[in-house]
Order: structure tokens, then C-alpha cells, then sequence
């Protein structure tokens, strides 16, 4: 068994907002009081990051239409005693699907960490 860091991509929209600055406070903001809410304060909650198609560089994943923002976010969490990449990314769906209903989640990266002394 092993631990892996698994990377998810959440599509999260924010309605009646004007500044992108703002639409990406307001996601985070309510991401995470949805995972706090569900007891789920181990998930890291950032915002993602989109290549620029013209030169690759990244930048903020949202984008504002109608005062309607769709914002990328990125959800971390660390999986304990997995069998395998796939059963990590199921445990890690699971956890962090259960408490963001209705949010698309997308697999980013799943990475295996080190396992702790006592796991040995």
C-alpha cells in the first residue's frame, strides 16, 4: 500500500460578479467552507493555472461572461494506503466529490509520496 498526492481540477461558477480578482476569491472562498463544512479541512484549495495559447505562460483559470465567472480551482489531497494510482484518484473523487456536489472534477496529477516509518 501507498500514499499519493492526487491534483483534482474543479469547475466552479460564481454568478453576479465583475472583476476576476473577485470571482476567484469568491470560489475559493466558498470551496472551502464547503470542505470545512464536511469535515474535509486536509483538502488544499487553490486556484488553477490555464497555458496562454500564444506564448504557454500560465495564468489564473477563470474567465468572466455575463457577470458570470467560471473559475478553475485546485483541489489537493493526500491519499493513505492505496493500492494503486487508480484506487488513490477513486478515494480522492469520493472524499472531495461527497462534500462539492454538483462540481465537475477533473484528475490533474497523481503523484505516490513516501510512506511513514511505521507503514514499513
Amino acid at each position: 500500500m501507498s500514499n499519493y498526492l492526487v491534483a483534482l481540477e474543479a469547475a466552479w461558477l460564481v454568478r453576479d460578479v465583475e472583476a476576476i480578482d473577485d470571482a476567484i476569491g469568491v470560489a475559493v472562498s466558498e470551496a472551502g467552507r464547503r470542505l470545512n463544512e464536511a469535515n474535509k479541512e486536509f483538502v488544499d484549495v487553490e486556484v488553477g493555472a490555464t497555458p496562454c495559447p500564444a506564448c504557454g505562460e500560465p495564468f489564473d483559470s477563470a474567465f468572466i461572461a455575463a457577470s458570470t465567472a467560471l473559475v478553475g480551482l485546485m483541489l489537493e489531497i493526500e491519499v493513505f494506503n492505496a493500492d494503486s494510482e487508480e484506487h488513490a484518484t477513486r478515494i480522492a473523487k469520493s472524499e472531495i466529490g461527497g462534500a462539492l456536489r454538483d462540481v465537475p472534477l477533473d484528475v490533474l496529477d497523481v503523484i505516490e509520496t513516501e510512506a511513514d516509518d511505521e507503514d514499513e
